[in-house]
């Protein structure tokens, strides 16, 4: 007689020990690369290195100085932007921000570089000195200088004189991942600073917050969302288990899911961004359902009688395929995410995908041995909710006609609300208003300038041809038309510095405000203008080196992408058409314009692979291509459903919104595998009809489902709080598709199993023979 094949079940109590070190090991070994994460807040991480936005724009940044900067406002509170008192505030503001790190360049009310002419020599000096002294005539001058001269009037200050600020000139030297997160602790020392010497209130904005608020909102949600999601777990589990010790079991294969996903993360080289920073909540949810489903078929077997050995044994039998198949479909809905056009989305989901491969290792190995250790007592209450599914599964299966037509109608229905969904983002509001950057920012749209700027790079094709009256007027007739377009509220240009230089020097008369007759004369105003400016006040922000070509910079009020984009059509055409000069718009404005479009178009590619890779991993899993091609409903269907009801809901589909198809197709197919496997055995091992079979699935299956998806789906629900547009958008669309595919998975899918998967005459014989659904042999011991 051979000898009985032992059970991986048996094979890993008998071995407890030596698996327990083997696990320790590999724990460690891949938790050590989380020595290598840092934050990376440079908003140019969501872009591709062969982004054509980002590949433009980092073109520009090489031709002229940088744009990244810390924008100070003053909020008078009382009074007006020109009144003595923050008039001497920015004078110290201006020169303390010279001290701020890798500034390069401080632009403000006190440091405009007035124009006047004493006798025939050009004299360039700052607007004010010594606000606390001032006297009227020097008040007047700033008053209206301030309010009319093209360089400052809706840019440094408000023409309404509402607030003024100082503008400073980063240039990050790219060396470490502090440096924006440096730079904004000396901003902030500074602004504390002033506000206490001047009773003034600063507002801060520029590229430098911009991108702080992405560590800001990483940091915030880690410490807010992550000890919210455990305590749901604990909640839920406990509420379920009755145990103590088995919900305690459950955050241990919590925590060395997460700790080895994010070494491995460090190892790859991670840099954590909200997207990615997110990745532990994700991990977190989707570890509990492994665990879930192994001790709910544990100690369902407890409960039928027995032994706790042979329950964990037995659980790891009928648990260990479908536990693998949703961790690897899992996965590669998140190995997906690598199509995005969006970097910190690819991190997100392979770290994400790491942790669940982790999760499952952890839940098949770490989980029944720490349970083997101790008794467990199994409580009633699993009983009473698979008291409920099974009533629930004999519900179905007498009226599956019905269920499968009202399935149908209301899935068509939802369907057909898919298009009122937009591709229109709002990169501002990728923060909520608990995050400072947005709030100081809306101030600053609403009383100074506006907070995107949009850069165009105009070449006149030659050698100094900057200096060409043809070509300043092109540039002149750009300007004044982008200043009769609504949403702009500055025009920096070279064209109004030609135009005030051949005023002043024809004595300072208004009737010489416009473009020099001549080449050589414009160029001379040009070299006597730049000789006279002090350092860190050249033109380099506007001018090339051969002064053959001149930087544009709009700035335009906050507005979605959408609208964006088509204002970007229109100066793009009014260039072209009118004035002969083919250039695209560059900066971040323009690349978060343009980056939900391009993320949709790439994760199409995504889904359809997930579409392919998942399915085939269920046919070949299920070996039956009957059932493998029927699941493809339920698990196709739950994130056209969730379009459908955020179309009608929301509406609008930012760049995070583009990756949930892919990402939750991973998720949702868990309920699905776990249902048609205990279907599957119904049928194979228990010889069971298609109807006995359902209600065979939902006694055996429908409690770990439901909570699974009451976990998963707070989970979700959990990280839609985060303080980061992205990742709540994200998260939000996947709840609403995790709670469709339950709920299809419930009666769409039992209704097509009874519907399509048809006995052979043999089996239809044999079934007759049996008494009726609701006999004892047929319900199941897990």
């Amino acid at each position: 007689m051979a000898p009985q094949k032992t059970s991986y079940g048996e094979f890993l109590l008998n071995n407890r020990l030596i698996v327990l070190v083997a696990l320790l090991t590999l724990t460690l070994a891949g938790t050590f690369g989380a020595k290598n994460l840092y934050f990376d807040n440079d908003y140019r991480s969501f872009f591709g290195e062969t982004n054509p936005q980002l590949e433009a724009f980092e073109k520009l940044q090489r031709t002229y100085t940088k744009i990244d900067n810390v924008q100070f406002a003053i909020d008078p509170q009382s009074g007006k932007a020109n009144s003595p008192k923050v008039l001497a505030a920015i004078e110290d503001l201006t020169d303390m921000s010279w001290q701020i790190p890798y500034s390069i360049r401080v632009d403000s009310l006190s440091n405009y570089q007035h124009t006047e002419v004493e006798g025939d020599d050009l004299i360039v000096r700052d607007l004010y000195f010594d606000a606390a002294n001032m006297s009227a005539d020097e008040q007047k001058l700033v008053d209206q200088i301030s309010s009319t001269e093209p360089t400052l009037a809706g840019k440094i200050h408000d023409a309404q004189h509402r607030s003024t600020s100082v503008n400073v000139t980063i240039q990050l030297p790219g060396k470490n991942a502090d440096e924006v997160a440096e730079v904004a602790v000396v901003a902030r020392e500074i602004v504390a600073e002033i506000e206490a010497k001047h009773d003034v209130k600063i507002r801060t904005g520029g590229i430098i917050f911009f991108n702080n608020a992405f560590l800001e909102a990483s940091m915030n949600d880690m410490a807010s969302l992550i000890p919210a999601m455990y305590l749901v777990i604990l909640a839920v589990s406990y509420i379920l288990l009755r145990s103590l010790y088995a919900t305690a079991m459950v955050l241990v294969i919590i925590v060395p899911s997460i700790l080895v996903a994010m070494g491995i993360g460090g190892w790859m080289g991670v840099g954590l961004t909200p997207p990615s920073a997110s990745a532990p909540t994700i991990i977190t949810t989707l570890a509990v359902a492994d665990s879930i489903h192994f001790l709910v078929t544990l100690m369902n077997r407890m409960r039928a009688g027995h032994n706790q050995r042979d329950s964990i044994i037995y659980s790891l039998k009928v648990n260990g395929k479908p536990i693998f198949l949703t961790s690897v479909t899992t996965a590669l809905g998140f190995l997906s995410l690598n199509f995005s056009d969006s970097p910190p989305f690819h991190d997100l989901g392979n770290i994400t995908a790491v942790g669940v491969i982790a999760a499952w290792i952890y839940a098949v190995t770490l989980l029944p041995i720490l349970i083997s250790f101790v008794t467990l007592k199994p409580k009633a209450t699993i009983e009473k909710l698979d008291g409920v599914m099974g009533k629930l599964g004999v519900f179905i299966a007498a009226r599956y006609k019905t269920v499968m037509t009202l399935s149908i109608a209301a899935s068509l229905g939802l369907l057909a609300l898919i298009p009122l969904n937009e591709i229109n983002d709002d990169f501002l509001k990728y923060f909520d208003e608990s995050i400072q950057f947005r709030e100081d920012s809306e101030w600053i749209g609403q009383n100074l300038t506006g907070i995107n700027q949009i850069q165009f790079d105009l070449s006149s094709g030659e050698p100094n041809g900057i200096s060409s009256p043809d070509f300043i007027k092109k540039i002149a007739a750009f300007t004044d038309w982008a200043m009769n377009e609504e949403p702009v509220t500055h025009v920096q240009s070279i064209s109004d510095t030609f135009k005030r230089l051949n005023r002043d020097l024809n004595g300072g008369d208004p009737a010489f405000y416009k473009i020099p007759e001549s080449r050589e004369l414009a160029a001379q105003y040009l070299l006597l203008y730049e000789l006279s400016l002090p350092y860190g006040l050249d033109l380099n922000n506007q001018l090339d080196i051969n002064k053959s070509s001149t930087q544009i910079v709009i700035t335009i009020e906050d507005m979605t992408t959408n609208e964006v984009r088509a204002w970007l059509q229109r100066a793009e055409d009014f260039l072209a058409n009118d004035l002969g000069i083919n250039t695209y718009a560059v900066g971040p404005t323009v690349m978060f314009a343009y980056i939900a479009e391009r993320n949709i178009k790439s994760m199409l590619s995504g889904t359809f692979f997930a579409v392919l890779l998942i399915s085939g991993v269920i046919l070949i899993a299920l070996k039956n291509v009957r059932l493998g091609v029927i699941s493809l409903v339920p698990n196709l269907l739950p994130a056209g459903l969730a379009f459908g009801l955020w179309g009608l809901l929301v509406g609008q589909v930012n760049m995070a919104v583009a990756v949930v198809a892919g990402m939750a197709l991973g998720v949702v197919v868990d309920d699905s595998v776990h249902f048609l496997s205990k279907y599957q055995i119904a049928r194979r091992d228990e010889k069971l009809s298609p109807k006995d079979a359902v209600i065979f699935a939902f006694t055996g299956v429908g409690t770990a489902l439901l909570v699974t998806t009451i976990i998963l789906a707070a989970g979700f629900f959990i990280l839609a709080q985060s303080s980061f547009g992205l990742n709540s958008y994200m998260a939000s669309l996947t709840a609403i598709a995790l709670i469709m595919a339950l709920i299809a998975d419930l009666t769409l899918l039992p209704a097509l199993l009874i519907a399509l998967d048809k006995d052979t005459p043999s089996e239809a014989a044999e079934h007759a023979a049996h008494d009726g659904p609701e006999t004892p042999a047929m319900q199941p011991t897990s």
